[in-house]
């Protein structure tokens, strides 16, 4: 167990590095100057562009700017914003929280809207309740997260007056992005966590427990769930890494401060550092969910820690 662990823990480091080359050989690929976006075009001579290319190390080959970059980032130091000078580092480290947060809610809201929809549409297969849970599925799946964080604003803000529109002051900041988010989870682990169960309850051990007298809930809800459980929990692994992604398209559609709107900002003003960095941790995040989800196969299913 402990040298599976140790494997897996290499991946994870080797994956993060592959992430890093990736993000910076995109960046660097770009078109565009950001030199250009630091000084005003109308004052701008071509000696004051190179002198501030060279000062920036931008004008020097791919393989060293790389390698600056690494190894700042092995001492702690992620460069500084091209727009206004501030470091990276302490800039991302203020706004990860509440992306964290977001994502961390927008989990469990489609864990827990996920599982129970499906596990009662299995086992009430063909009836109502599985057409309904059905449907949900089909509409969470299908809807942009932008159209379903601007119909919640609509409904629940504007013509409810029950939640804030916009900011990120408060828990109730937090319920419509949240909802907007975790939706498109939840219909993915309805139909993951439904299949899963149909193929459980048809196996030989729930007859066992049938013919032994057990009662049909202890045997859906311990035995079959628990059972069914093992591939929706990679795909909760999976869909953390897309909530942290939507973030950039939620934290502006709701005006919220996080890593999401750093990014979309940063783009914008073409401002690479940042975005190298914000992209970074949140390929860390990814990858840390992923090893963590990995680990708890053996909790919920022991013949999978007896195999290791």
């Amino acid at each position: 167990m402990i040298k599976k662990t140790l494997g897996r823990l290499v991946t994870s480091l080797i994956t993060i590095f592959g992430s890093l080359v990736l993000v910076f050989c995109v960046i660097y690929m770009l078109p565009g100057d950001p030199v250009l976006s630091m000084i005003d075009p109308a004052v701008a001579t071509p000696e004051m562009v190179e002198n501030l290319r060279k000062e920036l190390g931008l004008d020097q080959p791919f393989y060293v700017q790389f390698g600056q970059y690494f190894a700042g980032i092995l001492s702690g130091d992620f460069g500084h914003s091209l727009i206004n000078s501030d470091p990276v580092l302490p800039k991302i480290l203020a706004h990860l929280p509440a992306t964290l947060l977001l994502t961390l809610v927008s989990t469990v809201f489609s864990v827990v809207i996920g599982v129970s929809l499906g596990v009662l549409s299995a086992i009430h297969q063909n009836r109502l309740i599985d057409i309904l849970a059905r449907l949900i599925a089909l509409f969470g799946i299908s809807m942009p997260t932008f159209w379903s964080g601007i119909l919640l604003i609509l409904i629940f803000s504007v013509n409810l007056n029950w939640f804030p529109a916009m900011g990120s002051d408060g828990w109730m900041t937090i319920v419509l992005p949240s909802l907007a988010l975790g939706f498109v989870g939840a219909g993915f682990i309805v139909r993951m966590v439904r299949t899963s169960m149909l193929e459980v309850i048809n196996e030989q051990f729930i007859v066992t427990l049938r013919a032994k007298g057990l009662s049909e809930r202890m045997i859906m809800y311990r035995h079959a769930l628990r059972n069914a459980l093992i591939p929706a929990i990679t795909i909760i692994g999976i869909h953390i890494g897309e909530l942290m992604a939507g973030t950039v398209v939620i934290e502006t559609v709701f005006s919220r401060q996080g890593i999401g709107r750093v990014i979309a900002d940063a783009l914008m003003a073409k401002d690479m550092p940042v975005i190298q960095g914000a992209i970074f941790f949140t390929a860390i995040v990814y990858v840390v969910v992923n090893l963590l989800v990995d680990l708890s196969y053996s909790v919920v299913d022991p013949r999978v820690r007896r195999s290791h």
